[in-house]
C-alpha cells in the first residue's frame, strides 16, 4: 500500500531539533529551581478587633448582719447548808497549854530518802571519765607486772588482745567484769583475774557527782 504522508508532515527529520529544544527547557528549569528563593509566610489578620462594650453585672454589696453573742451562763450560787451543832467532833491534836519559854522541843529530823535512781544507772560516757590511779601509763605497767602468761597459750602460740568490760562504781571499785572478745588458751580467764584484782579507780563524775560508768579495757598478750 502506498503511503500518503507528505515530506512536510514527516517529523522524523526534525527529531534532532525537538531533542535540543527539550534539553534547553530542562536546563532552564533546573537553573530557575536553583535560583528560586522562598520567603517566610506572613499571616495577615484581617479580623478587626472590637471593644466589648457589654455592661458587666454589678453585684450589690449586701450588709451582713452579725449575730449577737449568746448570753452569759447564769452565775452558780453556792448553797451553804447549815447543820446542827449536836455532832461530837473528836480532836486527836493535843495542845500543851502549860508550855513556856523554858520548855524543850525535840528537833525535827527529816526522813532519810532512798538512793537516787540516777546513781543506779550505768553511764557509757560522762563529763569526767574514770581513770586508773597514776594514769594510763601506770595502768599498762600494772597489767604487765601482774599478768601471768597461761602455759596453754604459750604452747599453742596464742597471742593477741582480750577486750574486757567492767563497771567502775561511785566509790572506785571494779564490778561486773566480763569478756567482750577473747582469744582463748586461758588468756581470757587471766585477763578477768587481773582486772578484778586492780585497786580502786578514780570514779567517773556527771555534774560533779560520782556515778557508775561502764569501761572497756584491751589486755594485750604477746609472746617474746
Amino acid at each position: 500500500m502506498e503511503s500518503r504522508k507528505t515530506r512536510k508532515a514527516d517529523l522524523e527529520s526534525k527529531r534532532a531539533l525537538f531533542f535540543e529544544i527539550g534539553l534547553i527547557l530542562a536546563l532552564a528549569l533546573i537553573f530557575v529551581s536553583f535560583n528560586y528563593k522562598s520567603y517566610g509566610k506572613r499571616t495577615v489578620n484581617l479580623v478587626q478587633r472590637k471593644a466589648d462594650n457589654t455592661p458587666e453585672d454589678i453585684v450589690p454589696i449586701t450588709e451582713q448582719k452579725v449575730k449577737p453573742p449568746p448570753p452569759p451562763p447564769p452565775k452558780q450560787t453556792t448553797q451553804i447548808k447549815i447543820v446542827s451543832n449536836d455532832i461530837d467532833v473528836k480532836d486527836d491534836i493535843e495542845i500543851d497549854a502549860d508550855a513556856n519559854m523554858n520548855t524543850q522541843v525535840e528537833e525535827y529530823t527529816p526522813p532519810v530518802e532512798e538512793e537516787d535512781v540516777q546513781e543506779q544507772q550505768i553511764f557509757m560516757v560522762v563529763e569526767q571519765m574514770p581513770s586508773f590511779p597514776g594514769g594510763m601509763g601506770a595502768l599498762m605497767k600494772y597489767l604487765a607486772t601482774h599478768i601471768k602468761y597461761p602455759e596453754l597459750a604459750k604452747e599453742s602460740g596464742i597471742q593477741g588482745r582480750v577486750f574486757i568490760n567492767f563497771v567502775v562504781e561511785p566509790d572506785g571499785s571494779i564490778d561486773h567484769v566480763k569478756v567482750l572478745r577473747g582469744i582463748g588458751g586461758g588468756c581470757d580467764e587471766e585477763a578477768v583475774r587481773v582486772v578484778k584484782s586492780m585497786p580502786k579507780w578514780n570514779p567517773g563524775k556527771q555534774r560533779g557527782k560520782p556515778v557508775r560508768v561502764s569501761f572497756n579495757l584491751p589486755v594485750k598478750f604477746t609472746l617474746e
